[in-house]
């Protein structure tokens, strides 16, 4: 019987910061149990022999109060016992945290003032432990349900190698700011622009047309080597350091033909590594919707 401790509720939206069902995800069934009483399920599930059950999700969050705290005691005392259980513990950024239950109307359990970033503070004090026991960690910040459930799915569906890193490649264009959340900045306005190409002015670097012009210079090419060699350095630097989130943002004028042509590039170098990778367009539609309703407005 394999035991695995997800952190969250079937419905919920404090550290895992999205609403998914782990029967969903998870080839066997779901619980939510008081912390005294996990050792004794475990030992149950044992006895009972469930037909076609081989696997069961037990969810512990910060609402467990003080006998959270035996937790880390109960764990240990299963692991000398032979049971077999990993931990995935699933993050958010605290802005993104704060940003959720104000949209879901929520208040945190924790937030006795009512403030919710005093919640979160007090809940990662008391998650601080499991956190550092997690056999898996996935940052929920920028990902969407069906992603995050990819990403489970990933690890207790078709039992792939995971890596505790996220790498978001974003695009952007300069003329719209740049992104908040980035870590690192890449600026390619030196490289030949389609806007001045007739026939690929009204194209994007998702074209075929765009890629090729953009990536037929040596610069390009240059450029995306050179940032390989450095992201293949940082990476796993940042890994040691415990980060888990990595958002690449790579900006041109518009954000619509070299910044994604860029992206797209260094997607294909990292989407099927060890590390999870997405990529994202910001602002590759913003020129067309600015021009839409300027149309409009005359």
């Amino acid at each position: 019987m394999d035991l695995r401790h997800i952190r969250g509720r079937r419905v919920r939206f404090t550290a895992t910061g999205q609403a998914v069902s782990s029967d969903t995800v998870l080839p066997g069934r779901r619980y939510n149990l008081p912390i005294p009483l996990v050792e004794k399920f475990a030992s149950l599930m044992l006895e009972v022999h469930e037909e076609g059950v081989q696997n069961a999700a037990l969810g512990i969050d910060a609402r467990s109060g003080h006998s959270l705290e035996e937790l880390a005691q109960v764990l240990d005392h299963m692991k000398e016992a032979g049971y077999d259980f990993e931990i995935l513990f699933m993050d958010a950024e605290d802005s993104v945290l704060v940003k959720r239950y104000k949209e879901t109307r929520r208040s945190h359990p924790l937030a006795s003032n009512g403030r919710v970033d005093d919640g979160i503070r007090l809940e990662r004090q008391k998650m601080d432990f499991l956190r550092k026991r997690a056999d898996y960690i996935i940052d929920t910040s920028h990902l969407l349900t069906r992603e995050l459930r990819q990403e489970i799915e990933k690890i207790f569906v078709n039992n792939e190698k995971f890596c505790n890193m996220m790498v978001t490649v974003l695009s952007f264009g300069f003329k719209y700011g740049i992104p908040s959340d980035a870590d690192l900045v890449f600026d390619v306005r030196f490289l030949p622009n389609p806007f001045y190409v007739d026939e690929l002015k009204p194209l994007t670097g998702d074209d075929k047309p765009v890629y090729d012009y953009v990536m037929s210079s040596p610069k390009a090419v240059e450029f995306r080597n050179k940032m390989k060699d450095m992201l293949d350095f940082l990476i796993p630097n940042y890994i040691a350091e415990g980060k888990t989130q990595l958002v690449i943002a790579i900006g041109c004028t518009g954000g619509k033909h070299r910044s994604v042509t860029l992206t797209n590039a260094m997607y294909e170098e990292y989407a099927n590594t060890e590390y999870g990778c997405k990529k994202e367009h910001r602002d590759i539609e913003k020129d067309r919707l600015r021009y839409i309703c300027r149309s409009q407005e005359k």
